[in-house]
């Protein structure tokens, strides 16, 4: 799927927001854990996030990596949304 990438400044940390088909928005460091990758300019499925250089998946709701060669978990940030302001905890 492909989509414009985002990336928002919170506290000096780089976030990138992931929607999925149902319209839900996650909020997730910008960088692969696994290699310097921008998981902004990734894939984005029903399975999660994909990193454009290695391929890994990342579950949106836990951060869990899915396959090799990713192994450690992508930080995941809490989202609200209140009327039509988004809010990511930090």
């Amino acid at each position: 799927e492909k989509r414009r990438a985002t990336v928002w400044m919170i506290k000096r940390r780089q976030i990138t927001p992931h929607t999925n088909r149902k319209v839900k928005i996650y909020a997730t460091d910008l960088i692969c854990t696994h290699a310097d990758a921008d998981l902004s300019t990734g894939f984005l499925s029903d399975e999660g996030v994909r990193c454009p250089l290695h391929l890994s998946v990342f579950n949106l709701v836990n951060g869990e990596p899915q396959n090799l060669p990713a192994e450690t978990a992508l930080k995941i940030y809490n989202v609200k949304i209140d009327a039509n302001e988004i809010y990511v905890e930090i």
